[in-house]
């Protein structure tokens, strides 16, 4: 039975949880749990500690968490059971059915300490994408976490599978066992909706390195830490934040310093956290932004994870990323629900680049240069998504682009429009016509009036991934789109002078009308176009 102060699960929770134990009783030992930040990851771990039958330890990467954490399972598991810290000078007595530990607190002899005499059945794993680090696998490997001898199970817990430094998790994990996308948690109104804004900015990143998964703090500071920069970041949040609180995410210490200080000097109280403070600092720091004494708290991966103020409701990225995990968890900041919140405003500033930034377009999968211009991501992304389906072979070339701009194009596209690519071009002089990136399509006669269709589809996946059709059926498969054209202009050639030519651009049979103002090789190229790809 649920104790009385235990928080009542969401109907995703409860899933989450049947999903971890059906993966157990199937003998799954190590598995994932993905789910968006703000969907209460702790509150689900909380009830599986609950449900423990033997000792649960669970283990966290950051100060603010340990807390937290304890607060929630204490609450779920009622005042029977003993729930305690083991961290810096705090011990957890013996008496301790569930142990919050500090990762980082746990060298050799201390974790040998902690599980001594305790029979440990649940491994917590908090923020599990730092598991794959060397330390920290130090610590699961003493814990016998991949003995095939051990009966217990490791349970991990993140907003993001991906990590900075590319690393894989499977590493230390089996599989994921349950995973809900940030997209689905707004749909069902679990998490606020995004909103978000583009604000161009002049710094150049084009000649920082560009190996790794994201850019070196030092190169991107000294691109981004620029009086100029700070000025028109301040200037936004003032001018679009208005009266929201707001955490913006920084490079480095002199970078969230500077954007403060920036901050400041416009009349909008901003105050900073970072790493490198002493607890209490940052604590009274946290506590200001609570009050409302500052508005904008400016930081350096200190609130990238555990940090827990549902009342954020603006998130302003001074800081460009590559990597779709870090923008997640910051941008996770400010989706949590709030009495009176109706959404998060997302400020994205957007740098010179010619690698890919990760901004709040391209977390929905909307085109890397689309403008949101304040408005909700999901719903833009519900569009895009039509569009793709409606108009196949659709595509936006680079630069800014509006929701209505695409829309309006989407609406005079015509496939008959699409460039072949230069490389089949070079190797065929046949009438091949784009499908867009979904391959091509050539029409020749085989007899007057009788016309043959060949289809050259990408399949997607790896190996022979393009699909050479003939009349809708499925002759053979190649591994280069280049391959293909090269197959069917043999074929093609190979039946002889009349029906190359009816294959080549100037056919004669090409010119007759066809309805509609088009020929008939254009209206079967729709057609063919039409029947491979309906309008859903």
């Amino acid at each position: 039975m649920p104790t009385p102060h235990a928080p009542t699960l969401r109907p995703y929770q409860r899933d989450a949880i049947a999903a971890v134990i059906a993966a157990r009783k199937s003998g799954t030992r190590r598995m994932v749990v993905c789910l968006p930040t703000g969907a209460g990851k702790t509150v689900v771990f909380a009830e599986l500690a609950r449900l423990a039958k033997r000792q649960v330890l669970v283990l966290a990467h950051r100060e603010e968490l340990l807390q937290q954490a304890r607060d929630k399972l204490q609450a779920a598991i009622g005042p029977d059971r003993v729930v305690a810290i083991e961290q810096a000078g705090q011990r957890a007595p013996d008496t301790a059915q569930i142990i919050v530990c500090s990762i980082r607190s746990l060298h050799e002899s201390r974790l040998a300490r902690v599980v001594r005499g305790r029979d440990i059945g649940l491994v917590l794993y908090d923020e599990c994408h730092h598991a794959v680090a060397e330390d920290n696998q130090r610590v699961l490997k003493q814990l016998g976490c991949f003995g095939k001898e051990w009966t217990g199970t490791l349970l991990g817990f993140t907003a993001t599978t991906q990590r900075g430094d590319g690393l894989p998790l499977h590493d230390v994990f089996e599989r994921i066992v349950y995973h809900r996308s940030l997209l689905e948690m707004i749909t069902e109104g679990w998490l606020v909706p995004l909103r978000g804004f583009r604000v161009a900015t002049a710094a150049d990143l084009t000649q920082l390195s560009g190996g790794g998964m994201d850019f070196r703090d030092d190169e991107l500071a000294e691109a981004v830490d620029i009086e100029e920069r700070n000025a028109l970041v301040a200037r936004s949040i003032q001018e679009l934040a208005r009266d929201r609180r707001t955490v913006a995410f920084c490079v480095t210490v002199n970078h969230a310093r500077n954007l403060s200080h920036a901050l400041n000097r416009l009349g909008v109280p901003a105050g900073i956290v970072h790493g490198e403070m002493a607890s209490d600092v940052r604590a009274q720091a946290l506590a200001d932004f609570r009050a409302g004494r500052t508005r904008v708290l400016t930081n350096v991966g200190v609130l990238t994870e555990g940090f827990d103020d549902p009342g954020v409701s603006c998130i302003a990225m001074a800081r460009p990323t590559r990597s779709e995990g870090l923008y997640a968890q910051c941008v996770g900041r400010g989706t949590r629900l709030f009495e009176g919140k109706k959404d998060c405003l997302i400020l994205d500033f957007v740098d010179l680049s010619s690698l890919s930034l990760v901004t709040l377009p391209t977390l929905f999968g909307l085109p890397r240069d689309f403008d949101m211009q304040g408005q909700d991501a999901a719903d833009a992304a519900r569009v895009w998504q039509r569009i793709q389906l409606d108009v196949p072979g659709f595509d936006l070339e680079a630069g800014a682009i509006t929701l209505a701009e695409i829309q309006d194009r989407a609406a005079h596209f015509d496939p008959l429009t699409l460039h072949v690519d230069p490389e089949v071009r070079a190797i065929s002089g046949l009438a091949w016509k784009s499908l867009g990136r979904k391959g091509l399509a050539l029409h020749y006669e085989i007899k007057a009036g009788q016309l043959r269709e060949v289809l050259v589809l990408d399949q997607g996946g790896r190996g022979k991934r393009w699909a050479v059709t003939i009349d809708g059926h499925e002759k053979a498969r190649f591994s280069l789109v280049e391959e293909a054209v090269q197959a069917v202009d043999w074929e093609v050639e190979q039946q002889g002078p009349r029906a190359l030519q009816s294959a080549l651009p100037q056919a004669s049979w090409r010119r007759r009308p066809a309805g509609h103002g088009r020929n008939k090789g254009e209206q079967l190229q729709l057609d063919a176009f039409a029947a491979q790809y309906p309008r859903r």
